[in-house]
């Protein structure tokens, strides 16, 4: 049987590539650092996932086994011996796991008798193949450069599927059950292969990636953002309550609309394509099944804020193609005020803005100028928050 390794157990690891795999005739195992869900997947081979639907299905993957991220040793064997690779651990976490992946290609191609490898970055960061090959190469010796090179692929993906935080009643029901919406479909760079590309069920690989990239980026996950972060100045506690809000729709609609616009001129993407796939993540949003929560979705608002992610990146892009980003700078306004308690990037931002004003927050966390274009319509965005009594 084929072997995959995957880089993470969690959401995206067991509740979308671990299903790709096994249903691609792959046993699979998972390197994680959670010792309980580890042991558990070791005792069992398997876990169930559940489509969250109107209609919900629950599915058995099997042939699974897990390895301690720590275990340095033991992963790269298990590297060395695999037939494909993947990652899923979070952009934070992708230095943390090279000197694993780097060990494991000293083993796999110390003779000549070897194959190429390739690796599939599922991570929501731009170039994060290129920056994943940066970290492993730091960790290799002078004379794999050139294997690195030539024989290692590291192929990014865009991961548009959605599984939230499980709830307590579904936790209670089994461990390692993880629940996800029905979509399951994988685009990846098919210039980013080496070798021969494996089949994998429902990998889609793509000409002109970036444009892939930027439309999950600017249109799914800004689209997303937007919905939490005015969603919770609604008092919303889930997606979909903030998603049947009538003024949230229009506004999500209207700032996933730019980013249509920007990605046509810039990529010359279709544009009924992107109308059709705005229209489905619209859909998606306002499925109550998923129980997606408007925290765990507007978590972290100095990562989402930064200049080349979902909001300000998304606004920039319009800007560089002709286009007003007036929706997407009132996101980018919204998530400013965001200010939940638990979370610290959104009360780190509360005490500046409350210390220096919006100008220090745009140079701090949006890295744009407040007289810039972008930082004027983000100021007329907080000017509307107010008016209309968006915030609280």
């Amino acid at each position: 049987m084929k072997k995959a390794l995957q880089f993470g157990a969690g959401n995206i690891g067991r509740g979308f590539l671990g299903q790709l795999f096994f249903e691609s005739g792959y046993a699979t195992t998972f390197v994680d650092v959670t010792q309980p869900l580890i042991d558990a997947l070791n005792a069992r081979g398997g876990y169930p996932i559940r489509i969250l639907g109107d209609h919900p299905e629950t599915l058995l993957i099997e042939n699974v086994r897990a390895l301690n991220s720590r275990d340095v040793d033991a992963v790269a064997q298990s590297l060395a011996e695999s037939d494909l690779a993947a990652t899923a651990v979070g952009v934070n976490v992708l230095p943390r796991i090279a000197p694993a992946i780097a060990a494991g290609i000293e083993r796999r191609f110390e003779s000549a008798d070897h194959k190429p490898l390739n690796i599939i970055v599922c991570e929501n960061l731009l170039d994060a193949g290129p920056i994943l090959r940066e970290h492993v190469q730091g960790h290799l010796p002078h004379r794999f450069h050139g294997v690195l090179e030539e024989h290692v692929g590291f192929v990014e993906a865009s991961i548009g599927r959605m599984v939230p935080v499980m709830n307590d009643v579904m936790r209670a029901e089994d461990e390692l059950l993880i629940g996800v919406e029905a979509y399951c479909e994988l685009p990846v760079d098919k210039a980013g292969f080496r070798g021969p590309i494996p089949t994998i069920k429902n990998m889609q690989p793509r000409e002109n990636f970036s444009a892939y990239v930027e439309r999950k980026l600017f249109v799914h996950n800004a689209g997303h953002a937007v919905t939490a972060y005015l969603g919770y100045h609604k008092g919303c506690e889930y997606i979909w309550q903030a998603i049947a809000d009538e003024a949230v729709r229009a506004e999500v609609d209207a700032a996933m609309s730019e980013s249509c616009a920007g990605l046509v001129r810039k990529h010359g993407m279709d544009v009924a394509a992107l109308e059709a796939h705005k229209n489905d993540l619209l859909r998606r949003f306002a499925n109550r099944q998923l129980g997606d929560q408007v925290e765990r979705v507007a978590r972290d608002p100095i990562r989402k804020l930064g200049s080349r992610d979902r909001l300000v990146g998304a606004a920039l892009m319009c800007l560089n193609q002709g286009i007003a980003p007036e929706h997407l700078a009132f996101a980018a306004a919204a998530a400013i005020r965001y200010d939940h308690p638990a979370d610290p990037a959104a009360q780190q931002i509360q005490e500046l803005f409350r210390k220096d004003g919006l100008a220090s927050v745009l140079r701090a966390f949006c890295g744009i100028q407040p007289e810039s274009e972008l930082g004027t319509l983000i100021a007329a965005g907080m000017s509307q928050l107010e008016r209309e009594k968006w915030v609280r």
